[in-house]
């Protein structure tokens, strides 16, 4: 985790996640949504498609992007995090995501750190999924763990 806000400066790479999609999670995520389109959770209907499978909720997979952001900015994300997000492309089960990024801004106001970061989530092939502009907004004078 980023311990000190004013370390950072306009290209720092941030800790990249790693997450296997699974069929249960799609299932889970589901339930939790109550979102029970056919396409994440009936791998026969799914399998007629166009996308040839079922295939998780994009909201799954922003979540961890999510997940990414709070290992790297901790409260400061929680607490503060907004983001601007494009999905590009279906995660299947079985799918690797691996979630990168790195700092493309870093602004000082009023004795705080405004970051700015450029964030990916692509599957195994290295194919977008979801691409991100996350903002947040922290004091520079403190940790943020």
């Amino acid at each position: 985790m980023i311990q000190d806000l004013r370390k950072l400066s306009t290209d720092s790479n941030l800790t990249e996640l790693k997450r296997l999609v699974t069929q249960e999670q799609i299932n889970a995520y589901a339930e939790a949504s109550g979102d029970y389109n056919p396409l994440h959770i009936d791998p026969e209907f799914a399998a007629k498609t166009e996308l040839g499978g079922t295939v998780a909720h994009g909201m799954l997979i922003l979540a961890y992007l999510s997940e990414f952001m709070t290992e790297n900015f901790g409260k400061n994300w929680i607490n503060s995090g907004s983001l601007s997000a494009r999905f590009k492309g279906a995660a299947y089960p079985g799918d690797t995501i691996l979630v990168s990024g790195h700092v493309i801004g870093v602004e000082y106001e009023d004795g705080f750190v405004l970051v700015e970061c450029d964030v990916l989530c692509s599957n195994q092939k290295e194919e977008p999924v979801i691409t991100c502009i996350t903002k947040l907004k922290g004091k520079s004078n403190e940790d943020i763990g």
